[in-house]
């Protein structure tokens, strides 16, 4: 017999060792439909810590979605300690919609911790804070760039903080960059709650990508690992990883017009190196753009149609000799050749999706 109590939230409670989806209601469409917050809670049938995944606080960052879909072939509640709560559609209005925003266009990410009797986002922002936030110890909010944007996958977290980064370390992800809160974002209420939070962006909105989801599958079931909530996934203490980040910088067009990218996601620059050459319809008056300073590009713009001083590269600073391996070009084949069990050599292609 186990000595775990049920799990109980909202109206249900969840024996140990076994696992339901639940929808709790937020508030009414202008069908007059019920909408609703979607959890399916897995409870461990050995006591443990709580601890959430979240997905598409931003209705169109959809990759989050797919790596709780596939976290599920994992996990068995009978075999765990303590309870995961997975919400993979948090602003399920954006999701349906195909849209970053909320329908009263708020930033559901800007609307902790919200109201009862608030707006729409404020009404949301406070389910989510009573049912998920406040029954955990831990979170892992997954992002995406935006719309016609592509980030290298990184973890993000507040700086400062010992207990943060050896979570950060125990995902393993490519580079891990320190950034500051946001007021109104989950992840500073999560702070103010004393709930420590890691941030995982990951690939482009609208589009799933088999590289971005593998890398959030494997790190979160490490970071579940390391925490005692299951059987050892993998090693992390093998799982290099090259580089952290606390400053960063946007590359922006010097012009007008389309683009040639020479370089993307991943990528090792040096100072002064060629990131990409932004020329008139026909070609012609090409402008280079080079880096500013030496790192690793860590998010690109994926459309090639540009205006002047549309952000095109984002750049991590880095001393990249010692971080990010001697001769590599890419921090993802840096990571490959310290440890070849681990990521895919080469990021996709952009045009490689699932």
């Amino acid at each position: 017999m186990s000595d775990t109590e049920p799990f109980v939230i909202h109206d249900r409670r969840i024996a140990p060792g076994t696992s339901a989806i639940l929808k709790i209601p937020v508030s009414q469409q202008v069908t007059g439909l019920d909408a609703s917050l979607a959890l399916k809670v897995l409870h461990g049938a050995k006591p443990g810590p709580a601890v959430f995944v979240s997905a598409a606080i931003h209705g169109d960052e959809i990759v989050g979605t797919a790596i709780i879909q596939r976290l599920l072939d994992h996990l068995m509640p009978s075999e765990m300690a303590g309870t995961l709560i997975l919400a993979p559609a948090v602003n399920i209005y954006g999701f349906a919609s195909h849209s970053r925003y909320l329908p009263d266009r708020r930033d559901l990410n800007r609307s902790f911790p919200g109201y009862e009797h608030g707006s729409l986002a404020a009404q949301l922002a406070h389910t989510f804070l009573e049912h998920v936030i406040d029954r955990c110890s831990l979170g892992i909010d997954l992002h995406t760039a935006a719309v016609h944007r592509y980030n290298l996958p990184q973890i993000r977290i507040a700086s400062d903080s010992p207990h943060l980064t050896g979570l950060a370390m125990a995902f393993a992800p490519p580079i891990i960059i320190e950034s500051p809160l946001r007021p109104g974002s989950m992840r500073a209420l999560a702070a103010d709650r004393d709930v420590p939070m890691l941030l995982l962006e990951a690939g482009e909105a609208l589009r799933f990508d088999r590289y971005s989801i593998k890398v959030g599958v494997a790190g979160v079931l490490r970071v579940l690992t390391h925490i005692g909530m299951i059987e050892r996934y993998g090693r992390a203490e093998e799982v290099e990883v090259p580089v952290r980040a606390n400053r960063s910088t946007w590359v922006r067009a010097p012009r007008g017009g389309v683009s040639r990218r020479v370089r993307k996601s991943g990528d090792i620059v040096k100072q002064g190196g060629l990131l990409a050459v932004v020329g008139g319809l026909f070609g012609e008056d090409g402008m280079e753009m080079v880096s500013p300073v030496e790192g690793v590009v860590i998010g690109h713009a994926t459309l090639p149609i540009v205006n002047q001083g549309d952000a095109m590269f984002h750049i991590a600073e880095v001393e990249t000799r010692e971080n990010a391996g001697k001769g590599a070009r890419s921090i993802v084949d840096a990571i490959a050749v310290s440890q070849p069990p681990h990521p895919p050599t080469t990021l996709l292609d952009e045009d490689e999706v699932i």
